[in-house]
């Protein structure tokens, strides 16, 4: 594989310009959309020979979608990220402001770093390069970007709609999600690019109760709050099955020849007996737990006016993640038996499917391995369920080859930060992560 030696420098100053603009999606409506029209703009004088030989155009207000046209006829490639983040206040303890876009000791800091600007910037520094040397790559490639991930909107629905209108079946499809770790499983430290099949559905469930009002001197026996109180104790231990996804096992396998000794042994017996893995996983606990088993989280509790008067009604707000093997009504039915009680309303606020499963055995998922090779040698690929949802899922209806990968080196600490306090990439990973996508796209087969 070759690479150019004439990438430009200033990458990590680029990304620090797009953490400067609070592209808040959560906060637009008190925001305005300012900040993102200027990102938009920023990126078409960040990247001049994108916007020069890529056709352009808005989808929605906050959708930007790019065509790169290809030498043959080959069915396209699309490469996905967002620029919107979630909120960060710089009073919970950051290092340097959040949205200051420092660059310090080797790194850049800021909201939006890791989710979703760095992933993003890596794109468009491997097309700008291509394109400086005159490279035209063997299919059309499109660069989605989406505004409003992070509050579930709509630009990606939107984006996915407009290409399936106009009869493009993407080859592959290639999103944020899994990451560089440094140790996948607790008893396995190798470096691992974690490649996302397929991910969880996402369910947004309110239990509601209602009772009478008045004085809290004389209260009845299970007032609302009581009542909804107690249904979201009914939820914990979880009440969902532990299953083992297929691309689970997939995961198990491809880790298995880098293991040694004792760990070597447990992976084969947790390949061998799904059962036993599911349970296994499910006692670990965190990240291993929830990929076999849909996730209660209730996230918020509503109700009363005063500290002495009854509420006539109170609310719970539940999220969960659902597993492959469930779906939005299985759950309701599930929730349902869990907190038998049936004065206990159950709203689906908002309810996705899991997505089906991409394959990790064709031609795709290997041109992915091997631009993981070309830009981080050391690190094995291997295949995982995501565990959080992406804009690719919009496409899973008609596209047969969906991945989520932002190839960037994150340790634990790091994947804590997203979403958290002190999110921050090393200029390292950035470097790596425009040599990936390079190497990406420059192997597509014609």
């Amino acid at each position: 594989m070759s690479h150019s030696p004439a990438v430009r420098p200033g990458a990590p100053e680029r990304l620090a310009r797009m953490i400067r603009l609070e592209t808040v999606s959560a906060e637009l409506d008190q925001r305005g959309i300012a900040d993102f029209d200027r990102f938009r703009d920023l990126l078409a004088e960040l990247y001049p020979l994108v916007h020069e030989h890529l056709s352009f155009e808005r989808v929605t207000d906050l959708g930007l979608l790019y065509r790169w046209r290809g030498r043959g006829d080959g069915d396209s490639v699309v490469l996905m990220a967002h620029f919107d983040v979630v909120p960060a206040d710089a009073d919970d303890g950051w290092t340097f402001p959040p949205f200051d876009g420092r660059i310090h000791d080797g790194s850049v800091w800021g909201r939006g770093s890791l989710d979703d600007k760095g992933p993003l910037l890596v794109v468009l520094e491997a097309v700008e390069n291509l394109l400086a040397e005159g490279f035209v790559p063997a299919r059309d490639v499109y660069l989605s970007f989406g505004g409003n991930e992070e509050s579930y909107g709509d630009a990606a629905v939107a984006a996915a709609a407009l290409l399936e209108r106009r009869g493009v079946i993407p080859w592959l499809v290639l999103d944020e999600g899994g990451a560089v770790v440094d140790a996948p499983l607790p008893f396995l430290k190798v470096p691992a690019a974690m490649v996302g099949v397929g991910e969880k559905g996402v369910m947004t469930v309110r239990l509601r109760a209602r009772g009478e009002g008045g004085h809290a001197s004389a209260p009845p026996r299970l007032t609302a709050a009581a009542r909804v109180a107690r249904a979201v104790a009914r939820l914990d231990p979880n009440p969902f099955p532990k299953r083992m996804p297929p691309s689970m096992r997939a995961m198990l396998a491809s880790f298995t020849p880098h293991a040694r000794g004792g760990a070597r042994l447990l992976l084969r017996v947790l390949t061998a007996l799904p059962w036993l893995t599911a349970r296994v996983f499910g006692r670990l606990g965190g990240e291993p737990a929830a990929l076999v088993h849909t996730t209660v989280a209730p996230t918020m509790l509503d109700g009363g006016s005063a500290a002495n008067v009854l509420p006539a009604r109170a609310s719970a707000t539940v999220n969960l993640r659902v597993a492959i093997g469930e779906d939005v009504d299985s759950v309701v039915r599930r929730l349902r038996r869990a907190i038998r009680d049936r004065d206990v309303e159950i709203e689906v606020v908002e309810g996705y499917a899991p997505s089906p499963e991409s394959p990790t055995g064709g031609p795709q998922f290997a041109a992915i391995a091997d631009a993981v090779a070309a830009s981080y040698p050391e690190a094995i690929t291997a295949p995982y369920l995501m565990m959080a949802a992406t804009d690719s899922r919009h496409f899973h209806r008609y596209a047969p080859a969906v991945y989520r990968f932002a190839p960037l080196a994150m340790s634990a600490a790091q994947r804590a930060s997203v979403h958290g306090v002190d999110e921050h990439v090393s200029i390292d990973s950035l470097e790596r992560g425009e040599r990936f996508h390079r190497a990406l796209i420059r192997s597509l087969p014609e």
